[in-house]
């Protein structure tokens, strides 16, 4: 009995689409295939497997098709990805300029990894890259080549074994609606072209605040924070970093979000939207917290409750960070995302 090959699509929606848009475009993906996963604010991931003997198109077709879709009828222009599984597909969307698919058929994925950075591969952050580094270890073939007890040696058994498979490009995790949430993000879009260092200092600060008010509403705590700036040629970059305890107090999401706006270096950047992404949840009980002798921690940590309290009363604008109070009225979002696991 053969098994069939997957047909795994990853879009990326550019433009920033509020989250209205967004659901628009989920629905409208709903009618592509059933099997739809949301990657708010401005992924989606598609199952295209059984939809490919409805349409009677090849997957590269399909994915076209959809592309034109979303531009006739939302003027979204988009980019994706192709391939056999998840991973695969998010990489070759990542290798895809907009407007253009880039597909990784099955007997050419393995071809296709091998010359690419080790910091393509998901799960790779600095700290790891710079260990391989060391090693002499920088494209992803030559990770595939190591032996994985090597590679434990380096790594530790669960990382090596779990980078030593995608290395090789598989991924069986399926495309699946629905999940529980496992990350929380907030967005700024702006109306023009953001020049000004302070404004973007602004504009973070207060999407950590709010992934802070998010966090602590839910009980849960963030292990990473993510930063994406989208620049007005619809290019963007991305910087993620892990805190060294996972926290909801807004002060500390606040100096890694803005740690990562810093070592983006953006100087005369055109910034057109900011998005926060907190994500490696769980729940506050299952958290520990460094106690700290400074009697300004508590302080500021007895506030920050007393300040959720007042937004629970009187509205989530009630009370908000004093440096966040200029943010420009040009601007519109702050809006966060309820996405899924991804």
């Amino acid at each position: 009995m053969s098994i069939r090959q997957r047909h795994i699509a990853h879009l990326y929606l550019h433009g920033s689409p509020n989250e209205e848009r967004y659901g628009h475009v989920i629905e409208l993906m709903s009618d592509v295939t059933p099997h739809v996963r949301e990657l708010p604010p401005d992924a989606v991931q598609l199952d295209l497997t059984s939809a490919l003997r409805y349409f009677g198109l090849s997957p590269y077709d399909v994915v076209q098709m959809t592309m034109m879709r979303l531009k006739a009828l939302y003027g979204i222009d988009g980019s994706a990805g192709l391939a056999g599984n998840r991973m695969l597909a998010a990489m070759a969307a990542d290798a895809s300029a907009p407007g253009e698919t880039t597909w990784v058929p099955a007997e050419r994925a393995a071809a296709w990894l091998r010359p690419r950075p080790v910091t393509a591969l998901p799960g790779i952050g600095r700290g790891t890259a710079a260990t391989l580094g060391r090693y002499g270890l920088h494209s992803v073939g030559q990770l595939a080549d190591l032996s994985p007890a090597t590679l434990q040696r380096l790594l530790g058994t669960g990382t090596a074994r779990l980078l030593s498979e995608r290395a090789r490009g598989h991924d069986p995790s399926p495309v699946t609606p629905g999940e529980p949430a496992d990350r929380l993000t907030a967005d700024l879009v702006l109306e023009r072209d953001c020049l000004d260092p302070a404004e973007r200092h602004r504009s973070v600060l207060g999407l950590a605040d709010r992934i802070g008010q998010l966090l602590r509403g839910q009980r849960r705590v963030a292990g990473r924070v993510t930063l994406t700036v989208r620049y007005a040629d619809r290019s963007s970059s991305t910087r993620a970093h892990t805190l060294p305890e996972a926290t909801d107090h807004s002060p500390a999401l606040a100096a890694a979000a803005l740690g990562l706006l810093s070592s983006l270096g953006l100087q005369r950047a055109r910034v057109r939207a900011f998005t926060l992404r907190a994500d490696r949840l769980r729940p506050v009980a299952d958290a520990f917290h460094q106690l700290s002798l400074d009697p300004g921690d508590a302080r500021a940590r007895a506030a920050e409750a007393a300040a959720d309290r007042a937004r629970r009363r009187f509205g989530p604008d009630a009370v908000r960070p004093a440096a966040t109070a200029r943010l420009s009225r040009d601007s519109r979002g702050g809006g966060v995302s309820w996405p899924m696991a991804g």
